[in-house]
């Protein structure tokens, strides 16, 4: 997939070249065909200032449909839930921090490149309480998958249910943070996971 950072800065942040080389830089949506690879898959990577709300709506819709196969990630410098629900609600498949550090704007393509989406810890935690309030999953269901992992992948996948980070993970069970990601990394090809949030949609129970 071709990456395109579309920023008021001309040269990007130093995270967002170290993570992907070869991306490209724009300051408007309307990009020259010259900065895009034919017939290539493109993620947009919208910059997203505290006063571009209105400009946010306008990029998304354009984006959608001049480029009918891209994937669109709004980076926020100061994010907030309402804007990544109206975003994501559009059709956004991630939302993040413009200032994440290179690691995480990688793993934010692998998610997204396998189907996924990627939410902030907040807004996950916030999705999957609701969503386990509206429709969790009868406990004979998630015995059923959990019995398919492993007992530490079992203990990494419960606790990544509830919106945990795998620093927050790490922590509890007396792990490396490089582990935490090697067991969900198993857990979502074994249950066929394509994201933390699906993860935790299969392992929530209705409550009682």
């Amino acid at each position: 997939m071709q990456d395109i950072f579309i920023s008021p800065l001309e040269t990007g942040m130093v995270s967002w070249m170290e993570a992907f080389a070869k991306a490209k830089i724009s300051a408007t949506v309307q990009v020259s065909p010259t900065k895009i690879q034919k017939n290539a898959f493109v993620i947009f990577w919208l910059h997203m200032n505290e006063d571009r709300q209105e400009w946010l709506t306008n990029a998304i819709q354009l984006i959608q449909k001049k480029y009918v196969n891209a994937k669109i990630v709004v980076l926020a410098n100061a994010p907030n839930q309402a804007e990544a629900f109206h975003a994501m609600s559009m059709g956004v498949v991630a939302y993040s921090h413009a200032y994440s550090p290179a690691f995480v704007l990688t793993e934010i393509k692998t998610v997204i490149s396998h189907g996924g989406v990627w939410l902030g810890q907040d807004l996950l935690k916030r999705i999957i309480e609701v969503s386990t309030s509206l429709a969790g999953n009868q406990a004979e269901q998630v015995n059923q998958h959990l019995k398919s992992l492993t007992k530490r992948e079992k203990e990494v996948a419960v606790e990544a249910a509830k919106g945990l980070s795998n620093k927050e993970i790490a922590r509890i069970l007396k792990i490396t943070e490089r582990t935490v990601k090697a067991h969900l990394s198993s857990t979502f090809e074994r249950l066929g996971a394509k994201d933390r949030l699906h993860l935790a949609l299969m392992l929530n129970k209705k409550p009682t």
